[in-house]
């Protein structure tokens, strides 16, 4: 992505205070300057490409120096967006105040730089930001060190130093906590959940060294205790114990409750937390757990508008998944109908990776629907706007469900265009999907030779198909959308909504027998 992409990126995804900042600021100018100029371009024309918006840049400024431009206003916006920071996020906070230390010590204003300091160190613990503490902590002796401890006895020395050992030792062991969830969670990605004793096992190393650090430092300490849940709550839906898992969902959520005051405004860490949450159990079809943390969303109150359109994206597509997961399409869309107002007329107001799951699943609706037409007009607007999406790893999953569709509007001379300009991608990418080359080989090859061949064609594919259902690497993409269940469906002209819902029917019926077995 060039820098100019980048930017456009920027420009689009600034919130309405953000934009509301930078207009102020961008006022007080007594001439309009050439980046004004390119920031109303830009935001004044959404579908443009990058090189149309330049050609129409230039034609309003054209002795401008379009590359200065470019970088000057993109890091103006960056400006204006970590000043809006300092007021909502704790963190930037602090280290704005250290940094104004800095400047501070360099005025040879140190009375007011040691005060500025023992300021950040007292909520620095308050918000338990041990980075932030330790980091004002060492500044402030380096500064104590340089004017010779001015007034600073020994035991004072020592206890400072004392204090910035404990920070270490604590991070420290926060690193490790972190280290172990990381590869637990690596493993569980790239080999799946444990289907054995063996494999079971060969995350006890994991276990007793997660467990061990825990007991070493005070579970009353939120980083350390969140930590501890995030792993336990994974080691258990890998293990297969859902219901202690959940229980542990729930511990966790209690303790993001019982420490509102670690918040950010807005609570973003903790929507991020609930969110993972909310994935987690939709990856184990465990719906009636989701409903308690769907509630836990509804009751954030905030009053950022950009917010609480981002919540309540959130809050439908959970919502919606365990409906369109069992291809109760008709659901799904008497559930998109409720969510008219409050969710799809602001579309545009969600930031691009939003705009484009929306688009997708609710595509998916009106393809379950049989509404294809419709499915191909919402998926459009992502689609013509590639330029802005391309870069999104939905991106590529929403150009195969257009296929589908465009396989339902039996346009088959687009189909033939997209399936190359497809490929010409894959050959770029690092990471393609089985599932992906086998719909374009499908779609390219079987497609055409289908009519009085489906059931041999079903024989001929199906324990492909079912290898890639059972792949671990191949459930990113399957949970989006089960490609295999729809090709399945065109071979044996059998009912979509059907099909998944007798799958899911499937996936209960064996986690009630693990439940009785164990």
């Amino acid at each position: 992505m060039t820098k100019f992409e980048s930017l456009i990126h920027l420009v689009h995804s600034m919130t309405r205070s953000e934009k509301k900042n930078f207009r102020i600021k961008s006022s007080k100018r007594k001439t309009i300057p050439d980046y004004v100029y390119l920031y109303d371009t830009i935001e004044a024309e959404p579908n443009q490409n990058p090189s149309a918006l330049r050609t129409l840049f230039l034609q309003k400024r054209p002795g401008a120096a379009f590359e200065s431009t470019v970088n000057y206003l993109f890091e103006l916006i960056l400006e204006t967006a970590l000043e809006m920071r300092e007021e909502q996020d704790k963190h930037y906070m602090l280290f704005n105040k250290i940094m104004k230390a800095r400047v501070l010590y360099e005025k040879s204003l140190f009375g007011e730089t040691f005060e500025l300091l023992e300021n950040v160190k007292l909520l620095s613990e308050k918000h338990e930001n041990y980075h932030a503490l330790l980091l004002a902590g060492r500044l402030e002796l380096e500064y104590l060190l340089a004017l010779n401890f001015p007034n600073l006895s020994e035991a004072e020395l020592l206890r400072k130093q004392f204090k910035l050992n404990e920070s270490l030792k604590f991070l420290r062991k926060v690193n490790e906590q972190s280290s172990l969830y990381e590869i637990l969670k690596h493993r569980l990605l790239n080999k799946g959940y444990t289907r054995s004793l063996e494999q079971k096992n060969d995350l006890n190393d994991l276990v007793y060294s997660e467990i061990s650090i825990v007991a070493s430092l005070s579970p009353e300490n939120f980083e350390i205790s969140k930590l501890h849940q995030l792993f336990q709550s994974n080691y258990l839906i890998s293990v297969g114990d859902y219901k202690s898992a959940l229980r542990s969902f729930y511990e966790l959520n209690k303790l993001f409750e019982d420490n509102k005051h670690l918040w950010n405004t807005p609570p973003v860490y903790y929507i991020y937390t609930i969110e993972g949450v909310l994935e987690s159990l939709r990856s184990i079809r465990n719906y009636s757990g989701m409903t308690y943390f769907i509630n836990q969303l509804k009751k954030i109150d905030n009053t950022s508008i950009d917010f609480k359109i981002n919540i309540t994206c959130i809050i439908f597509l959970f919502e919606l998944f365990p409906h369109l997961d069992r291809g109760d399409f008709k659901a799904s869309e008497e559930l998109m109908k409720d969510y008219k107002d409050s969710l799809f007329n602001k579309l545009f107001s969600l930031n691009r990776a939003q705009q484009a799951e929306l688009c997708l699943y609710t595509s998916l609706i009106h393809f379950g629907n049989e509404e294809y037409q419709k499915a191909h007009k919402f998926l459009s607007q992502i689609i013509i706007r590639g330029k802005s999406y391309f870069y999104l790893p939905l991106y590529r999953t929403i150009r195969m469900v257009n296929l589908m569709i465009i396989y339902k509007l039996k346009d088959f001379d687009l189909i033939k265009y997209e399936i190359r300009s497809i490929k010409r991608e894959l050959s770029k990418s690092e990471k393609g999907y089985k599932i992906e080359r086998f719909l374009l080989g499908f779609l390219q090859k079987e497609i055409p030779a289908m009519p009085g061949k489906r059931n041999l064609l079903w024989a001929k594919h199906h324990d492909e198909l079912t290898e890639i259902q059972n792949d671990v690497f191949e459930q990113p993409v399957l949970r989006i959308f089960d490609f295999t269940v729809w090709i399945e469906s065109v071979l044996k002209q059998k009912s979509l909504s059907k099909l998944l819902r007798d799958k899911i029917d499937l996936h209960n019926f064996q986690i009630e027998e693990i439940r009785e077995k164990g």
